[in-house]
């Protein structure tokens, strides 16, 4: 073989080289930009939130609206966040795995398709339209529901009454969160539920496996941290909810553990929208206070399931 095809090949693998290192430090170069722009751009949030909060913390409890001190203004909100997003998250969960499911390894191809064009249209309808909604149609509706919860359960706290005669209740504004995450969770556990591997699931019917055993010793392993993910972003879409949220529920300001009641905690999204505009001083600075709480408790939660999927990934 002559030295010029050689030394020809040699030329282009160099050049080819050198045209991938400069990809790949221009890539390199946008990928660390984009990811400090977001750290800054959360810590810009956060630094805000902090600023703003600060007048709040120094401020005498009497100024603060209630006039009984922060603890007292925001641990009612924070108790109602928290609430309303677990039931969404505890309804919606379930209920979107199967949806999920049922699209991927059960319904005809002429079922599932546009069936998963429906749940996606979910996505799109705005918060208002749910509040509207829920406060409309699903509360009045919910009401003899309600009374026979107080009637039958009313031995548990969560059910103890007296119901509302309205269904503005925080059991309301949990099923509608619940509808507005599904389509979240479900979009992304059908997702990787798809993916998984062809060969798994034949095996297991190979090896005489039905249909749901094969799903739960296959499917569900495979996208658990899938699952786990799309909760998380499901809970911090229910934790962020103001409209509906401000819309649908009757606000009491108490901490109380009864859903079917018309005296509801609100939350700190719905309370933020409904009280900011005709707030002044530090009444504005504890409102922002409360929304630094939000941000902390949003961060956490997602710190937690990053700490679940990684351990998840590693098993």
């Amino acid at each position: 073989m002559s030295a010029a095809p050689v030394d020809d090949l040699q030329s282009v693998v160099r050049g080819g080289a050198e045209r991938g290192g400069a990809g790949d430090r221009v890539f390199r170069t946008i990928a660390i930009s984009a990811g400090v722009l977001i750290l800054a751009t959360l810590a810009g949030v956060a630094l805000f939130l902090v600023v703003k909060s600060v007048p709040a913390l120094t401020a005498d409890s009497t100024d603060v609206p209630g006039g009984e001190g922060l603890v007292k203004f925001i641990w009612p909100l924070v108790f109602g966040t928290i609430v309303a997003a677990t039931i969404a998250v505890v309804v919606a969960v379930p209920l979107a795995v199967s949806v999920a499911l049922f699209i991927s390894h059960i319904a005809p191809r002429r079922i599932a398709q546009p069936m998963s064009y429906v749940i996606d249209l979910l996505a799109a309808i705005p918060s208002v339209i749910y509040g509207l909604w829920g406060i409309a149609v699903l509360g009045p509706h919910s009401v003899g529901l309600l009374r026979w919860l107080e009637d039958n359960l009313g031995f548990i706290p969560f059910f103890k009454g007296p119901a509302s005669a309205t269904g503005r209740t925080m059991i309301i504004a949990g099923l509608v969160l619940a509808i507005m995450i599904l389509p979240i969770i479900t979009a992304v556990t059908r997702s990787v539920f798809e993916q998984t591997p062809r060969r798994l699931q034949e095996g297991a019917l190979a090896l005489g496996a039905t249909r749901w055993e094969t799903i739960r010793l296959t499917v569900l392993p495979f996208g658990r941290s899938a699952i786990i993910s799309a909760s998380m972003l499901g809970l911090g879409r229910a934790l962020g909810e103001t409209m509906a949220v401000a819309i649908v529920l009757s606000v009491s300001g108490g901490v109380t553990f009864n859903l079917i009641g018309s005296a509801n905690p609100s939350t700190i999204a719905a309370n933020i929208a409904l009280d900011f505009p005709e707030s002044s001083g530090v009444a504005v600075n504890a409102l922002i206070l409360s929304g630094l709480v939000l941000f902390a408790v949003t961060l956490l939660v997602n710190m937690a399931a990053r700490t679940v999927i990684n351990r998840q990934v590693r098993i």
